[in-house]
């Protein structure tokens, strides 16, 4: 009997870490994907992804509106509580076999939430994990509404082991995102312009001779601090004086305060080397991502997928602490001299070997494959 599995993505890097194994499921003939999107992945200001979707040749089957303006503690609490509302009617009228959630955002614990109080298998994605913020909380929570565990790492599955779960529960597949690096490793060469792309606002300078890539997020424990931690970075960018690809931020409590911290930079013309942008295909993403001299800023791609294809990074802050990280990452305070320092350090390095610290890029087809066969329930009993 084929099982209908409902993948909820609610926000852009949500796509590209579960991309793989999209196209597996729908490639399996025991599965029928139900795609949702949901949530900031709708919504242009922090880059939609529905046209990229739509061009990769997935069919959307509902789209679910739950951000509340604000970008506050308050609306991401609140748009918890309406994600699970509404995500609730849509399992309702889809009846899904399983329902697959991913990573550790406040959707994340909406979609498992939902699913779990209508009697539903939530299968989990990148579990196990340590890092900082609030994220370290929503995705142990997770895990425990969750009854399958597709773990990126060794550690992170041991940690999900001991956390209760059934053992027999718990698979090492790698990351997906990973899986999208593997490819593009093998063609990566930057085929493309992304001025006339992608669009986006401010210099437009010649990248041929290399070229810094910045993303750097909220952090929700440290509410209040994001316009100071921003201009920290934006100093040492400028300090440099490498031509930047600079990458807007996503919809967590304080990203207004990096937003502003930015529009504040640009409106005083210190922006001649930057270009911003709000979302790209994944694989152009990392197209451009390899192609730079390196990554700053506290995004995980910079520590699993720039790992997996060598990339320098430099990582600001405390919003992956904990993370399993490969040698091409190096970490400093939001200091804007310690983030010069490392940056100009990395310029000199060039690329690392890889490290296959989440996968060596099946992750997607071992998904598939274990939605389509694992013994599936809703039953828990702790297993210690």
């Amino acid at each position: 009997m084929t099982r209908k599995i409902a993948v909820v993505v609610t926000a852009r890097p949500s796509y590209a870490r579960i991309k793989s194994a999209l196209r597996a499921i729908v490639e399996h003939p025991d599965l029928e994907l139900q795609l949702i999107v949901a949530a900031s992945a709708l919504l242009d200001k922090y880059g939609s992804i529905v046209k990229y979707v739509e061009a990769d040749g997935f069919e959307i089957t509902a789209k679910v509106y739950i951000v509340l303006e604000g970008e506050t503690l308050l609306t991401s609490a609140k748009s918890t509580g309406l994600g699970i509302m509404e995500l609730a009617t849509i399992f309702d009228n889809l009846r899904p076999d399983v329902v697959v959630t991913v990573a550790d955002r406040y959707e994340t614990l909406a979609t498992a939430v939902a699913a779990s109080y209508m009697n539903i298998p939530v299968a989990h994605v990148q579990g196990g994990e340590v890092t900082g913020s609030i994220d370290e909380k929503v995705r142990h929570a997770v895990t425990k509404l969750s009854n399958l565990h597709f773990a990126s790492t060794e550690r992170a599955a041991e940690r999900i082991i001991k956390m209760g779960e059934d053992p027999s529960s718990v698979y090492v597949t790698g990351c997906p995102s990973v899986d999208l690096a593997a490819e593009v490793l093998k063609k990566h060469a930057l085929d493309f312009d992304p001025f006339e792309r992608y669009g986006g606002v401010g210099a437009e300078f010649d990248y041929k001779d290399g070229y810094l890539v910045v993303m750097q997020h909220p952090v929700t424990t440290e509410m209040g601090d994001g316009l100071e931690q921003i201009q920290e970075t934006l100093h040492a960018v400028e300090a440099v004086e490498v031509p930047t690809f600079w990458f807007w931020p996503n919809v967590d409590a304080g990203s207004d305060g990096i937003s502003r911290g930015l529009r504040i930079f640009r409106e005083q013309g210190r922006d001649k080397n930057i270009h911003f942008f709000k979302n790209m295909v994944p694989e152009d993403f990392l197209r451009l991502i390899y192609n730079s001299r390196g990554i700053v800023g506290n995004s995980s791609v910079a520590i699993r997928e720039s790992s997996f294809m060598g990339i320098p990074a430099v990582n600001i802050g405390n919003r992956q602490a904990g993370r399993e990280r490969g040698k091409n990452v190096t970490d400093v305070p939001y200091e804007k001299q310690a983030i010069q320092d490392a940056i100009l350090c990395i310029l000199d390095n060039g690329h690392y070997e890889p490290d296959h610290i989440y996968g060596g890029g099946a992750a997607g087809t071992q998904i598939a494959e274990l939605l389509a066969t694992a013994k599936l329930g809703i039953r828990k009993q702790l297993s210690y």
